[in-house]
């Protein structure tokens, strides 16, 4: 609330209120705070890998990647410069006004995108996903440059005369002027339509929550407006990781959950090395999570996955311990 106070004081210094992108773009960092606590998982945590950046797309002002990079983020803001609000001219401002050194970049996502092989350890598509013409070719590409993604979307209960939609599997083409007056508004989906496109696009759900109307929502009535929100794990990605890290430790031993993933249909092995002593078997399989209940104090632990011989090291992640 403080960040977007300040940014708001920037943008009525540079431009009269009504150049600037309407919605509260930072107050989706208090729902994924709250959607990740239930898991264990930290914010922060996920956006910081080896690959050092991560991406805000459909950025708007830019306002979520300018909080990020004072969180000490490499960010890239990616948004199309032609359909955006101001067309990027807020974006460069706040810039400038900030001495930021986030990357802008204008990009088509509704073309046969690329984004010239880079790499990102999370990516930010918070109420996006309605406005592409083609979200699966989104996803699934998406699914093979991060490895995490945060995720916001309209969904839909019922049509607007009463009609379920729930436990089907549908989207709801909106017509151009029939959600917000926004024609870059095309696709509402019910939930279950969501959930088998994460699937189906390469990602799995984390953790998954829904606000607004949640019980009568439809596709384009303000009144009626139901919000997912969802952090989403690659499986096109190789991952190793653990959380919490540091491990919290005082007088008694801490614990840590291992996740991995060889994104591919091969299993993978997990060794860990303790005080880079000889390393031992600590999990194996494609995929999946286990729990290191046995952290302790000034020790360092190293965890490491390799293919199914044991042939090729996959990815690796140091564990260290922190005082309560």
């Amino acid at each position: 609330m403080a960040a977007e106070r300040s940014l708001w004081d920037i943008k009525l210094a540079h431009r009269p209120k009504s150049f600037w992108y309407p919605y509260q773009t930072l107050q989706n960092v208090g729902v994924l705070e709250r959607l990740l606590a239930g898991p264990g998982l930290d914010l922060l945590q996920l956006c910081r890998g080896p690959h050092g950046k991560i991406a805000d797309i459909g950025a708007a002002d830019g306002d979520l990647a300018f909080f990020l990079e004072k969180m000490g983020l490499s960010v890239h803001l990616i948004d199309n410069e032609r359909t955006n609000f101001n067309r990027f001219e807020g974006a460069r401002i706040l810039q400038e006004a900030l001495h930021s050194t986030v990357r802008i970049r204008t990009v088509d996502l509704d073309s046969q995108f690329t984004l010239s092989g880079e790499k990102y350890d999370a990516i930010f598509l918070l109420g996006l996903l309605y406005h592409l013409k083609n979200p699966f070719f989104v996803l699934e590409k998406l699914s093979r440059m991060a490895r995490y993604c945060f995720l916001s979307t309209r969904v839909a209960r019922q049509t607007a005369d009463g009609l379920p939609l729930s436990k089907y599997p549908v989207a709801y083409l909106l017509g151009p002027g029939e959600c917000n007056n926004d024609s870059t508004n095309f696709w509402i989906f019910s939930e279950e339509a969501l959930k088998r496109l994460i699937d189906r696009t390469g990602w799995s759900i984390l953790a998954y929550t829904a606000i607004g109307d949640t019980q009568h929502s439809t596709p384009a009535d303000p009144n009626h407006d139901e919000r997912v929100f969802c952090v989403l794990q690659s499986n096109a990605v190789t991952e190793l990781c653990a959380s919490p890290n540091p491990v919290p430790v005082g007088e008694r031993i801490g614990r840590t959950t291992i996740r991995w993933n060889t994104a591919n249909a091969s299993p993978g092995k997990v060794y860990v090395s303790v005080n880079g002593q000889e390393e031992s078997l600590f999990a194996s399989g494609c995929q999946g999570t286990a729990t290191a209940n046995w952290i302790q104090a000034g020790a360092s632990y190293e965890f490491r996955l390799y293919d199914s011989d044991r042939t090729r090291l996959l990815d690796k992640i140091s564990v260290t311990t922190a005082v309560e």
